[in-house]
């Protein structure tokens, strides 16, 4: 049974644990959320942990009943602190470790320099200051007897995708695509349409959650449609996907034929402005509105809270909200918002 903790994007707990017990059953349990994470009892292979799509880092959590710090360096301690190491590093390919890092309060200290530069040599990894392929986190137990060491079971978080190979400005968070995209409760059958699709990373997070009949991205940027088929094509999806130069509130699509809808949309900082999200949303709200079929769902996420919310109510004849996730992402707190179509659609 291992001791593990994950962070998660705060506001998408609760999505997180779902996704776990999906997919873990009874090897998870005793799961407690907290703020931005997850503990939990694990009792099946570590490896399985790296293919959690929700989760932004999973940890080994050991526990050292000792006083202090300075004790993880006597001898039996240290020699179950390298095992531990040793067990993570075998997960991943040995080229994939080549710096490693103790993050802890107090970590300049000269314990904990002593203790960062010995476990250093021990692995044969480059002690490093800031990121780390190997990352230890250091902190006392919840209990207040002894201290936890945290071990990140990847050289890279998990929000760090492999299929991203092309970076776009205002890039969505690949943990909540796959958050927003598990609240359309994905079906093979769907026809799935992302409205200004970026760099595609909502399309490739639906299709590793479940194919789809059809999948649709589009987009003006014709930059932002090659980017998102490079890494459509790092993804393996590139030909379950078809990418358009569309404009988002005119669709060469027909009416009724969309079962899910998703976009991140302009926030009006780095992309756009508030005054063109005033013409855009209720144009861009109609349009999903034209082209979905009844019942269908749209997800989108914006900042701009007052004027989503405002359209929604103008046009409660067309979508019903089913639910507002508030999310902290980026340093900022942006809403996920879930709504189903309403009525048959607009001709």
């Amino acid at each position: 049974m291992f001791d593990i903790e994950c962070d998660v994007l705060e506001g998408l707990e609760t999505y997180a644990l779902d996704e776990i017990r999906e997919r873990f059953g009874r090897l998870c349990s005793s799961a407690v959320l907290h703020p931005a994470r997850i503990r939990m009892l694990y009792a099946g292979e570590l490896r399985s942990l790296l293919r959690l799509r929700s989760v932004l880092a999973a940890y080994l959590v050991v526990t050292f009943d000792v006083p202090r710090p300075r004790a993880l360096l006597g001898h039996q301690h240290f020699t179950r602190l390298l095992r531990t190491l040793d067990m993570v590093r075998s997960l991943g390919r040995p080229e994939q470790y080549h710096t490693l890092r103790l993050s802890a309060a107090g970590e300049d200290s000269s314990v904990l320099t002593r203790l960062r530069e010995t476990l250093a040599h021990h692995t044969g990894l480059t002690a490093a200051s800031d990121g780390g392929d190997l990352l230890i986190r250091l902190r006392r137990a919840a209990s207040h007897h002894g201290w936890e060491v945290l071990v990140r079971l990847s050289p890279r978080p998990l929000a760090t995708r492999e299929w991203r190979v092309c970076n776009w400005p205002g890039s969505l968070n690949a943990t909540l695509a796959s958050a927003m995209m598990r609240m359309t409760q994905p079906a093979a059958t769907d026809c799935v349409l992302n409205l200004a699709c970026g760099s595609g990373t909502l399309l490739i997070e639906r299709l590793f959650l479940a194919p789809a009949r059809r999948a649709i991205g589009c987009d003006l940027d014709q930059e932002a449609l090659r980017c998102a088929q490079r890494n459509l094509e790092a993804a393996g999806f590139a030909k379950a996907v078809r990418l358009e130069q569309w404009d988002a509130t005119s669709l060469s699509l027909e009416s009724g034929s969309v079962d899910v809808l998703c976009a991140d949309l302009p926030f009006g900082q780095l992309i756009g402005s508030h005054r063109d999200n005033e013409t855009l949303y209720p144009r861009l709200i109609t349009e999903a509105a034209r082209v979905a079929a009844p019942g269908a769902r749209m997800c989108l996420l914006t900042h701009e809270v007052r004027l989503i919310e405002r359209v929604f109510e103008q046009y409660a004849g067309l979508w019903m909200l089913m639910n507002v996730v508030r999310v902290r992402t980026g340093g900022m707190t942006p809403r996920v918002y879930l709504a189903l179509r309403t009525t048959a659609p607009a001709v």
